[in-house]
């Protein structure tokens, strides 16, 4: 009887220890993009003004391994390119989508691709990556800022400055600025 009751305390003790155990996370998780929540705004300045936009994104995956991102790309929609100030309208569209910038007939699409990511604390990464921009490709690093990152769900923002004549956009030289300000937000499931 003694032996039997003790038995059974220890199954309760055990039950109990396990009961309190970290559950596992699941590992190595794939997300989508979500190309409706996600965009890479930008800014772009001359001498006497500026315009703003977004490039919506056409697709992507992130790759996210214990609450960490790992990896991923993602496609940026350069053929869909939206102006959004009241100065720039359809001429300015149709300016970007020219060769004298994008070239959208030819080059309708701009990748990113991480290579690395090293997390600076729990919510901030400096993510190394190789950007495609009109088959020319350079290595863009970002500061992001990771607000979610699990295997149900993704979500970052980075800001930075882009020097465009990386990517051979040499277009307005001394009046339209080199860089370009930007902002990603990427949203995944």
């Amino acid at each position: 009887m003694k032996k039997a009751i003790l038995a059974l305390a220890g199954i309760a003790f055990l039950t109990g220890i396990y009961s309190f155990a970290p559950k596992s996370v699941k590992q190595d998780a794939t997300l989508t993009v979500n190309t409706e929540k996600s965009r890479v705004d930008w800014v772009g300045t001359k001498k006497s003004d500026f315009h703003t936009g977004i490039f919506p994104l056409k697709s992507g995956t992130v790759t996210v391994d214990g609450g960490k991102l790992k990896g991923g790309k993602f496609v940026i929609d350069l053929a869909n390119l939206k102006v959004t100030d009241a100065g720039g309208g359809e001429r300015l569209t149709g300016h970007l989508k020219s060769a004298d910038f994008f070239d959208v007939a030819k080059f309708a699409e701009a990748t990113y691709e991480i290579t690395g990511v090293n997390y600076t604390d729990a919510n901030n990464a400096d993510i190394s990556g190789n950007l495609t921009v009109k088959g020319v490709t350079v290595p863009v690093k970002l500061k992001a800022q990771i607000r979610n990152s699990d295997e149900k769900g993704f979500f970052a923002q980075s800001f930075l400055s882009l020097d465009k004549t990386l990517v051979g956009i040499n277009y307005g030289a001394g009046n339209v600025a080199n860089d370009v300000q930007l902002a990603i937000h990427l949203f995944a499931k």
